[in-house]
């Protein structure tokens, strides 16, 4: 159908706008850039499309346990390196049309407005609050609150979850925090204050997923004549004429390639593929380059640098029947914690708790509640270097996490907040065991869907319910291997240890093309989302954020692609050429 769409496009000399990759952002930008019918526009993506149509259950579904484990979703081989002892372990990033937005947990949040002051203060120019606001209202419909703060009429729809549909696990939790001084707030992108909120959520009217290849790419604008949408196509590198992007080349499942010629490149393949595509193509640090044989276009030393996620850890409970979720298939991140360290130099609001009604898709997930922390505003920076100049070797990705003490600080003050909210008289019937967790490469490994692991998911969960007084016993010797939330309480060694091992991430990747002012020698892009150093190239996704937001990141990222698209279409000069893909 594509390859149709792309035939139907006047051809001449180049495209107007290349797009390499097809996440959040990349569906966004040409959305919005072929508004303009007089451009022509190609979006590429590497993994297949999702459409309204196609788009299988567990990716439509509003529990998104399934979706982000399916290794069809997934770049299967990609790893990364969470704190400096840690193992590698898989990291997953969407590798489909519309990217995280179609495997995430549909959350819809924005952060704090002092985020995006930050950004201005850090050389973004122009991306405050007060310049990113209207774009937070133009790409969602809010179903619950309006107002200066709210969107009516954009392609995102979000609302809260009705309370009859939150589990009474989940409202239990909430009662104990509203005891423990934590109100319970209506509107979670609302005034930026510590409290709980019913989570912010996208979902289209009928309850399902809306990724952005579906709210954004609905059918007609995949029906207009200069949108060419192309997957399956590896990007191989960006070319270029001197120090101008002409295009990229793309390589085919077949093992051949084409060259794809454009009057404006644009990289949105987000945070880890974003930097890599960057390297191969010539830009980043000239030493590492020269090291793996790659011409080098632009000496930039911020390339892969700046790489930033929320460091996590969590709390878990046994849940008796009556706590579980009375709806399987119901969205399990139900409800947040938004709260202050008080640490020195921390922000209002630098720690984060997702309340989940369960833990996991599958029968043991299904008897476990969690409170799954992270840390809002990290400090921590990473890395990402190539392995080769092949695209097909994933970059090394390491995030450094809690190479700032003040992170690991944190993630502890974040164990014994739900250790102690978990153990609050008020939980006692509506919980039993308590233990720490955190979703670690053995968790990962069982959760894969497969008959050997059913089998042993099964037999567990039968064993977790008729285990009575010795199921604390059996939670510590099968499923933390040896470790119990009183010894870490009581041993700060013990509890610095277990969080600096046992740290995840949130699948929020961002920094590594980061925006900054001309005279950064770290800064990758300018405050357009323009590659310093060459012509005609721009990066668009969450690597160009100078610092995380206190949210999931999904959003955010929307919102820069929508602010990007109008500042390219400005920065354009008036081009009578007709253009077209090559098809």
């Amino acid at each position: 159908m594509h390859r149709l769409i792309a035939l139907r496009l006047t051809t001449f000399d180049v495209i107007d706008y290349l797009i390499l990759g097809g996440g959040s952002a990349g569906c966004v930008l040409a959305a919005r850039l072929s508004e303009d019918t007089s451009k022509s526009v190609c979006l590429i993506e590497a993994g297949r499309d999702i459409s309204q149509t196609t788009m299988p259950d567990a990716i439509r579904s509003r529990y998104p346990g399934r979706a982000y484990l399916d290794t069809n979703n997934i770049w299967q081989r990609l790893k990364a390196r969470m704190s400096a002892p840690a193992a590698l372990r898989r990291y997953e990033q969407a590798k489909l049309l519309g990217g995280g937005s179609a495997i995430n947990a549909l959350m819809a949040n924005r952060g704090a407005p002092a985020d995006y002051d930050e950004w201005d203060m850090l050389g973004a120019r122009g991306w405050n609050w007060q310049a990113c606001l209207p774009y937070f209202r133009k790409l969602e419909t809010d179903c619950d609150f309006g107002g200066e703060l709210h969107g009516a009429t954009g392609p995102l729809r979000i609302q809260r979850n009705a309370w009859p549909r939150i589990s009474p696990f989940v409202k239990a939790v909430l009662d104990t925090m509203q005891q423990r001084g934590h109100t319970l707030r209506e509107d979670q992108n609302g005034t930026w204050e510590d409290g709980t909120f019913i989570g912010a959520i996208a979902m289209s009217a009928d309850g399902e997923r809306i990724p952005t290849s579906v709210c954004y790419l609905d059918n007609e604008v995949r029906a207009r004549k200069n949108l060419s949408i192309r997957t399956g196509l590896v990007v191989d590198r960006v070319l270029f004429d001197g120090q101008r992007a002409m295009g990229a080349r793309v390589l085919r499942a077949d093992g051949t390639h084409e060259d794809v010629r454009a009057a404006r490149v644009i990289v949105s393949a987000g945070a880890i593929h974003s930097p890599a595509l960057l390297l191969r193509s010539g830009i980043g640090p000239a030493r590492d380059l020269a090291a793996l044989g790659i011409e080098v276009r632009a000496d930039r030393a911020g390339v892969g640098r700046n790489l930033m996620e929320h460091p996590s850890i969590a709390v878990s409970a046994f849940l008796p029947r009556a706590m579980r979720a009375p709806v399987p298939d119901e969205h399990h991140e139900q409800a947040i914690v938004r709260f202050s360290s008080g640490l020195p130099g921390t922000p209002p609001g630098d720690m984060h708790g997702a309340i989940l009604s369960r833990s996991g898709w599958h029968s043991v997930g299904y008897r476990l509640g969690t409170i799954f922390f992270w840390v809002n505003k990290s400090y921590s920076r990473g890395h990402l270097k190539l392995a080769s100049a092949s695209p097909f070797d994933e970059p090394k990705v390491d995030f450094a996490m809690l190479s700032d003490p003040r992170d690991l600080e944190r993630l502890k003050l974040a164990l014994r907040f739900g250790a102690q909210t978990l153990a609050a008289p008020s939980m006692a019937r509506h919980r039993d065991a308590i233990f720490p967790s955190s979703y670690s490469p053995r968790v990962a490994a069982v959760a894969l869907p497969g008959r050997w692991n059913a089998v042993q998911r099964g037999a567990l969960s039968a064993l977790l319910d008729a285990a009575g007084p010795l199921r604390a016993s059996l939670i510590r010797r099968v499923v933390t291997q040896g470790v119990s939330i009183d010894e870490l309480l009581a041993d700060d060694r013990a509890m610095t240890e277990f969080v600096i091992r046992s740290a995840g991430g949130t699948w929020h990747p961002s920094g590594t093309c980061r925006m900054g002012a001309a005279g950064d020698p770290l800064a990758v892009a300018d405050a357009d989302g323009a590659v310093y150093g060459v012509e005609g190239l721009h990066v668009c996704d969450a690597s160009l954020m100078p610092s995380i937001p206190c949210a999931n990141t999904n959003v955010p990222t929307i919102m820069i692609a929508e602010r990007v698209a109008d500042l390219i279409k400005r920065r354009a000069r008036p081009d009578a050429r007709r253009t077209s893909a090559i098809a």
